[in-house]
């Protein structure tokens, strides 16, 4: 008795059928190993922060309960020291991405003009000095900076001030040392939306009668708006939350909410504040998060073209 056989269209689908169980099986067996670095070193973590910012453990007493009074302390209307150390960090941070934000975008744009060849060194060199430790080029600024640096010393040397000019231990060296070493994370992301860019609708709005600058507010600048919300995100995160930055460059006169966690848990051993702190500025920042991202959805639903 021969074997009713399925029609060719039917024994194709069975074919991707099984070729597609396959991955699965596969890409969950490697993905394995990931999903356990990150909840020993993810998720057991913020959990542990979680834990001792909402509960008090005294040793000598063995006593362990709930509490709010790390969050009471931050909160503390009558003397805000702590929300006015957020408040300096969240304004140095906003100004320090709108600098990186004003200098990368022009940046960003010609590297996207350049020859394909041209751009690529010149891409390599803003990654380059990625490849170098974040404290050791914040370090180097120090040498530069300092009242006895390079810097110092040159402008003396031509004339042009009889003692040194005090460029550290202030906001505005932190700012610059935030724009430093977080420009790349503006750069690159909006560059690789302006490379994606359709050129032809760039040539359509000249050919429209546009001016440059017509063409670039309603055609470029829309359309490289994911790009801007990327680079925002990223250069504005980890200048809210640095710390090596404003510890050398801007000394015990500035002093932002990640030096204040630091100090909690290295100096003072209060890790039930230091949590607390940390549990706001996580807060905090997946609010920024949600907001850019809604926003990036209201961009893609109207095609950027907005302006």
């Amino acid at each position: 008795m021969s074997r009713r056989r399925l029609n060719p269209e039917a024994e194709a689908a069975s074919a991707r059928a099984k070729m597609h169980k396959k991955p699965k099986f596969r890409l969950s067996f490697v993905a394995l190993p990931y999903c356990v670095y990150a909840l020993i070193f993810v998720v057991v973590p913020m959990v542990l922060v979680l834990v001792y910012s909402f509960f008090y453990h005294y040793e000598n007493g063995g006593s362990f309960g709930f509490t709010w009074e790390f969050f009471a302390r931050f909160f503390n209307f009558s003397d805000p020291v702590y929300m006015q150390v957020l408040w300096r960090s969240v304004w140095i941070a906003l100004v320090s991405t709108l600098i990186c934000l004003v200098i990368g975008y022009p940046m960003a744009y010609i590297l996207s003009r350049m020859k394909p060849r041209i751009r690529g060194i010149v891409s390599f060199l803003f990654v380059l000095p990625m490849w170098m430790n974040f404290l050791l080029r914040t370090y180097a600024w120090m040498t530069i900076l300092e009242n006895t640096g390079i810097l110092n010393t040159a402008l003396q040397a031509i004339g042009l001030t009889d003692k040194p000019i005090q460029f550290m231990y202030s906001t505005g060296s932190v700012i610059f040392g935030n724009v430093y070493n977080f420009l790349p994370f503006m750069i690159l992301p909006i560059y690789n939306t302006l490379i994606k860019l359709d050129g032809s609708m760039v040539e359509a709005s000249g050919d429209l009668g546009a001016s440059f600058g017509q063409t670039f507010r309603r055609v470029i600048f829309p359309l490289s708006l994911p790009g801007v919300s990327s680079g925002i995100m990223m250069t504005f995160m980890p200048a809210l939350t640095t710390f090596i930055v404003s510890r050398l460059l801007g000394g015990s006169k500035i002093s932002l909410i990640g030096d204040t966690i630091e100090k909690q848990f290295l100096s003072t051993g209060d890790y039930g504040f230091g949590s607390a702190l940390s549990v706001i500025l996580m807060v905090l920042t997946l609010l920024a998060m949600a907001v850019m991202g809604k926003y990036e959805k209201e961009q893609s639903a109207t095609g950027g073209l907005l302006m």
